[in-house]
């Protein structure tokens, strides 16, 4: 999946994917190469009261004009079943730490949180599997090597929580919570590269993250 920053604006982000060479490949073509996305804890901090706004752009609450602090990351991908099918509908949510390192939870460090970041996302998937969220790149906090939760549901029933991390950060191999993962074809799975965003002036970030579920078709 790639984005051109000339063609970046909230409106069309909100409701636009932009499909990559993956998403021609019919169903099931590249199934043997999948791996398992695996999953890894909700931990403490998934919001426990929901913001204002809980679209999928954390950076601008509601109509605010300023947005949040961080490097700004257009984050996309999709969610696939075992055979490599798309999952239409599905419910995709994202939590993380603000550029401050804190979470929108009221046992995180709230008088230091960033009032502009929403902290928290969600969006149902296309037809073709497909989400996006635009968001900061994530930052560490005490413990804890940068990274952002996910969680996927359908029709209501939980399918799937984990969380992706920052591809080539030495902080991983550090993180108890990464390291739990055995597999390591699992573990480069949710590694995520947060690449330049070509023709950004501003500086902004493209990560590309898809989520495999031990799903066959029927049970999707």
């Amino acid at each position: 999946m790639t984005f051109e920053a000339s063609s970046i604006s909230r409106r069309f982000f909100a409701r636009t994917m932009v499909c990559g060479a993956a998403g021609l490949m019919a169903p099931g073509a590249f199934a043997e190469a999948l791996t398992l996305t695996p999953p890894q804890t909700e931990g403490p901090f998934y919001p426990d009261r929901l913001p204002l706004d809980t679209d999928n752009d954390l950076l601008i609450i509601n109509d605010s004009l300023t947005p949040a602090v961080g490097d700004v990351t257009h984050l996309g991908g999709r969610i696939l079943d075992a055979d490599g099918a798309p999952l239409r509908n599905a419910l995709i949510e994202i939590w993380q730490v603000d550029g401050h390192g804190v979470y929108l939870h009221s046992r995180s460090a709230g008088e230091r949180r960033d009032a502009n970041f929403q902290g928290y996302g969600r969006f149902t998937t296309s037809s073709s599997g497909e989400y996006y969220f635009r968001t900061v790149k994530p930052v560490p906090y005490p413990g804890r090597t940068p990274h952002i939760h996910v969680m996927i549901s359908r029709r209501g029933k939980p399918l799937l929580t984990t969380q992706l991390y920052v591809k080539g950060d030495a902080r991983n191999e550090r993180d108890g919570v990464f390291r739990s993962i055995s597999d390591p074809r699992q573990r480069d799975s949710v590694l995520v590269d947060f690449k330049p965003l070509k023709g950004s002036a501003a500086g902004e970030l493209t990560a590309s993250f898809d989520v495999v579920l031990g799903l066959t078709p029927e049970e999707g």
